[in-house]
């Protein structure tokens, strides 16, 4: 019990640099709370999947996104097992179920309550960033430039609660943008003080996994909401080989050798690369997952509806436009031939996207099916990347 009351400790340094370092169970079980949160903002895109649609749909996932983003920076650099610890991240996870319980109207009637949300879940961390700096005077620096930021933003979301629409949502930008830029104009001091280098892959793969775990889940309810037949198996099938392929290539080639490197030169722009790369990456796979719900629940002899085709077709299209952009930039395998291969793939879609009106539900599922395979089959043919 004596060891739960101590204060945050520093979890970087040439002393716990040799420490193998791996998600502890609070965030584990941290994570669980964001499960609910991504299945909460699928299941509101599936009830709009028009462009207005998926436009709120990525407007209500960055804020979710980001707070998952500014719990796993903060652990980091900072993760200890204390009572007050566990006690703010329990808090921060109730703000998070708030968070998911208000994406239904998130951007009508019930975006007061979003917007509270998100602004007491960024205050938690603003919390947490002052008690790490009151503690550890080597990171006083970091800890209240990043402190002033977030509060800033915070500020202006809760601000946004109290004024009407639009103006609530142009709070919501300029909060979010001072959010982003907080970390991105904070370089001077992560310099002294560089992330952990085994913690943070783990952590973003995750949360992958959380987003895939979705697509999977949208396959059996796409089954489940159909009377069983030979199409409906067969498009579940498609989509869920659709799912294993993103997974396999985002996994096979995921490394921290690249994040090494950027520590060892001190190239703090492959970590921002690392943290803003993925977002498309996890709204890509989390609408995937939705378009292939509709893909099975469509009539088996009707052709796919325009926004379904361009929600599954242009979803998937996304991830590896993002895969595109970490394998040229090293973030993951750095690979000219991967990058160029994940262009292809990404063009053939979104050419079946344009070009399929007339295409069956399971024709569209099996095309896409087909292109992720074949992503899988190229990176078989050219070997696996070497692991550090």
């Amino acid at each position: 019990m004596k060891s739960w009351l101590q204060p945050p400790r520093l979890r970087i340094g040439e002393e716990n640099e040799a420490e193998p370092r791996h998600a502890t169970w609070l965030e584990l079980f941290y994570d669980l709370v964001f499960v609910v949160a991504v299945s909460q903002l699928a299941h509101n895109l599936s009830k709009d999947v028009s462009i207005t649609g998926f436009l709120g749909f990525v407007m209500l996932f960055v804020p979710v996104w980001w707070v998952w983003i500014g719990s796993t920076f903060y652990a980091n650099r900072f993760d200890s097992d204390t009572i007050g610890r566990r006690l703010l991240m329990g808090i921060q996870m109730l703000a998070v179920a708030a968070l998911a319980i208000n994406v239904h109207h998130g951007l009508d009637s019930s975006s007061v309550g979003f917007a509270l949300s998100y602004a007491a879940a960024r205050g938690v961390l603003v919390i947490e960033y002052l008690w790490a700096g009151w503690y550890i005077p080597t990171a006083r620096k970091l800890t209240n430039y990043y402190a002033g930021g977030f509060a800033i933003a915070a500020t202006l979301w809760l601000i946004s609660a109290f004024v009407p629409i639009p103006f609530r949502f142009i709070l919501w930008g300029i909060g979010l943008a001072v959010d982003f830029a907080t970390p991105l104009t904070a370089q001077r001091f992560q310099l002294q003080l560089p992330l952990h280098l085994e913690h943070l892959p783990e952590r973003f793969g995750l949360f992958t996994i959380i987003v895939l775990g979705e697509a999977i889940i949208a396959v059996v309810n796409g089954v489940a909401e159909v009377e069983w037949d030979g199409i409906s198996e067969l498009a579940a099938i498609f989509g869920f080989a659709t799912a294993f392929s993103l997974w396999w290539v985002y996994f096979e080639n995921v490394s921290g050798s690249a994040l090494r490197t950027a520590g060892a030169l001190r190239k703090f722009q492959i970590y921002q690369v690392w943290l803003y790369g993925h977002l498309p990456l996890v709204i890509g796979l989390a609408a995937a997952g939705v378009g292939v719900e509709h893909a099975i629940a469509t009539e088996s002899n009707l052709a796919l509806s325009n926004p379904d085709r361009w929600l599954l077709c242009g979803s998937v299209a996304l991830c590896y436009l993002a895969l595109a952009i970490l394998h040229r930039t090293g973030v993951i395998f750095h690979c000219k031939a991967r990058t160029r291969h994940r262009l292809g793939a990404m063009a053939a879609l979104l050419v079946v996207a344009i070009a399929g009106t007339n295409l069956l539900p399971i024709t569209v599922t099996a095309i896409v099916a087909i292109i992720c395979a074949a992503q899988v089959g190229l990176d078989l043919y050219q070997g696996r990347p070497a692991t550090a």
